[in-house]
């Protein structure tokens, strides 16, 4: 993608590995004795509706994807001084690309989705995924999510100041609601601190999660990936509705 076409679609809102490898149990923190990394589960995803998945991805790996996002997007400041709408979980414009405008990103959902599957414990089909840059002072709503992010992976790639920047998450299980707060208004809700690599794994659908405290970096960078149970209820879900059509065929000249 060019860097104008990824100004551009920027403003829009809107995997098999053969042999994987088993991931830990909750609390349990294996270390992969090639690489000497550590994934953590911590935190009971059934009981909470989210759990903190402690070095999901390498710090390089997340270091990698931004350089060459910045690549793409060019030398230019991203012009969100232009940008005139923003959704209404957020005070103002943030940079935001989705994976339909830019690959990457579904790279990164379809190549997870077994190891989502294998924490969730249920066989997961990817709907769809999307980055957001958000800068200093930046705080996102109390929400819930559509019914494609019944399982959901908020994934943090970059702190400009290496500042950690909490996600939020009610405990309660709630009914899906288009309602937007500045706060949990006293309900319980946990906060994840994010190194770079890390994840939270949370039910989008029926735990209103946001951002409440501003956010203390520069600039901070996360993917949002989501999931559906293949056999669920918001299984018609499956890749935002731009799943495969017809039969696949290749000619060759």
């Amino acid at each position: 993608m060019t860097a104008g076409a990824m100004r551009e679609e920027a403003g829009k809102t809107r995997e098999e590995i053969g042999n994987p490898v088993p991931l830990p149990a909750v609390g349990a923190e294996p270390r992969d004795k090639d690489n000497g990394s550590t994934v953590a589960v911590i935190g009971d995803y059934r009981k909470d509706g989210y759990a903190h998945v402690r070095g999901l991805i390498p710090p390089e790996v997340a270091a990698a994807f931004l350089r060459r996002l910045r690549q793409d997007m060019g030398p230019d400041p991203v012009p969100l001084s232009r940008v005139s709408k923003h959704p209404n979980l957020l005070a103002r414009p943030a940079f935001e690309v989705y994976g339909q405008f830019y690959p990457p990103l579904d790279f990164f959902l379809w190549g997870l989705t077994p190891a989502a599957g294998r924490l969730v414990g249920v066989d997961l089909l990817p709907t769809y995924a999307y980055l957001r840059l958000y800068r200093e002072g930046d705080v996102c709503k109390v929400h819930s999510d559509r019914y494609a992010c019944q399982h959901s992976l908020s994934l943090t790639l970059g702190y400009s100041d290496g500042k950690t920047w909490a996600l939020e998450v009610e405990r309660r299980r709630t009914d899906p609601s288009a309602k937007v707060d500045p706060d949990f208004g006293g309900s319980d809700f946990g906060a994840v601190e994010m190194a770079v690599g890390d994840a939270v794994l949370y039910q989008g659908v029926h735990h209103r999660h946001g951002r409440t405290t501003p956010n203390p970096n520069r600039w901070s960078a996360h993917i949002f990936l989501h999931w559906v149970e293949r056999d669920g209820p918001y299984g018609d879900q499956a890749f935002d509705g731009r799943g495969p059509q017809g039969e696949l065929d290749f000619g060759f000249g």
